[in-house]
């Protein structure tokens, strides 16, 4: 049976209790990585991934907490066993941004490890590809397509040359049969709508309950850059999303906080509802 797992449940923000952004989607035929937020690599390990045969990984987007450990999975996947190409693919920029860590930040390391330790038979190979919205692409059992949605497009403060290259993607996977979507990081709109239609499983960003959003700037943060318990429920609701999983937390010092946000988002979604939390596996 396909499953995924919560490598990283957090943000960008630092949290004991939760590693950045990381999903690990098991079909049966094949592991596939989506994201790579801090403390992924590590996540991977708990979750017992073969790390050796790992061959595709899926970016959402380009911020820090989506890509921290990009490198260390092409690195560690490969001391780990891996013989095969590793493919990275996500929004425009992700071929850019890969290149850059291979040849220009992590370069030395790169020539070094590839040459230096040769019992590993020569550094295997990193492919990164540029995907286009609405582009579908396929693996052992699955097929999954990118959606474009918005994360902070409204803030009003980016400037417009950046929005035109700040391109935030969720994914919809088919399954034998079965439907699993993750959101990435977002609020309400079309995008996120095709993604979690009639959806086995959703995972769902859904930063904090509408308690917490105490000022003016966490508000238009749950406006314009990710979704809250005043909104998540409504969409899987109206979009029919069987099980919904709510993840990208923010650290909180008291974690009753996540009894309101569960009873908020229920008050919307009669479905079944998890909190998210690092380490957890959902049966897709």
């Amino acid at each position: 049976m396909a499953s995924v797992t919560l490598l990283g449940t957090g943000g960008p923000r630092i949290d004991p209790a939760r590693h950045c952004a990381a999903l690990l989607l098991r079909t049966g035929e094949e592991e596939v990585l989506i994201d790579a937020g801090r403390g992924c690599v590590q996540g991977l390990a708990e979750a017992g991934a073969d790390l050796g045969r790992l061959s595709r990984l899926l970016i959402t987007h380009h911020h820090f907490d989506h890509i921290g450990d990009l490198y260390d999975v092409a690195l560690t996947t490969w001391f780990e066993g891996r013989k095969h190409p590793l493919l990275i693919q996500g929004p425009p920029d992700t071929q850019r941004i890969t290149e850059a860590l291979l040849t220009q930040v992590y370069d030395k390391d790169h020539t070094w490890r590839g040459l230096g330790e040769p019992t590993f038979g020569g550094w295997a190979p990193v492919e990164a590809e540029d995907l286009a919205p609405g582009e579908w692409i396929e693996g052992h059992g699955w097929r999954a397509t990118a959606r474009e949605v918005l994360h902070g497009n409204g803030l009003g403060t980016l400037p417009e040359a950046f929005l035109r290259r700040w391109i935030c993607y969720g994914y919809r996977f088919e399954i034998g049969g079965r439907v699993f979507a993750f959101s990435g990081d977002t609020v309400d709109c079309p995008g996120l709508r095709e993604l979690a239609q009639g959806a086995d499983v959703l995972v769902q960003c859904c930063w904090a309950a509408s308690a917490e959003l105490t000022t003016e700037h966490l508000r238009r943060l749950s406006r314009h850059t990710l979704a809250c318990g005043d909104t998540v429920g409504k969409i899987a609701a109206e979009c029919g999303v069987k099980t919904l999983v709510l993840t990208h937390h923010r650290p909180r010092r008291d974690p009753a906080m996540l009894d309101v946000l569960a009873e908020e988002v229920a008050r919307d979604f009669s479905g079944r509802l998890l909190i998210g939390a690092d380490g957890m596996e959902v049966a897709i």
